[in-house]
C-alpha cells in the first residue's frame, strides 16, 4: 500500500493521531504501534497512535515514506504519504 493519511484534530497536536483504517498494512501499523479501535455507533475500525503527528512523520519517513500534502479541514489536520513501490 504506497499511499497513507495520517491525521489529528487541531487541539491535538501533540497526539493522539490517526494512522490507518482497517485496510492499512498491518505491518506498517505495528512498526507504529498503532492500536486498532472501533469507536460506538462506527461500522468501521481505525489505528491509532499516542505519539504527536510529527513523531509520526519522522517515524514513517524512516521507512520510506515521503509527505505529498497537507491540509486543514474543519477541526482536523490530514497528511497524505507516498511510498515508492520496488
Amino acid at each position: 500500500m504506497p499511499y497513507m493519511l495520517i491525521s489529528t484534530q487541531i487541539r491535538l497536536e501533540s497526539g493522539p493521531t490517526n494512522v490507518g483504517d482497517e485496510f492499512s498494512d498491518p505491518a506498517v501499523m505495528s512498526y507504529l504501534g498503532a492500536r486498532k479501535t472501533t469507536m460506538l455507533g462506527n461500522n468501521f475500525s481505525e489505528y491509532h497512535v499516542d505519539d504527536p503527528p510529527r513523531l509520526v512523520l519522522d517515524k514513517l519517513e524512516k521507512i520510506g515514506f515521503r509527505v505529498l500534502s497537507m491540509t486543514g479541514v474543519g477541526q482536523t489536520l490530514v497528511w497524505c504519504l507516498h511510498k515508492e513501490t520496488d
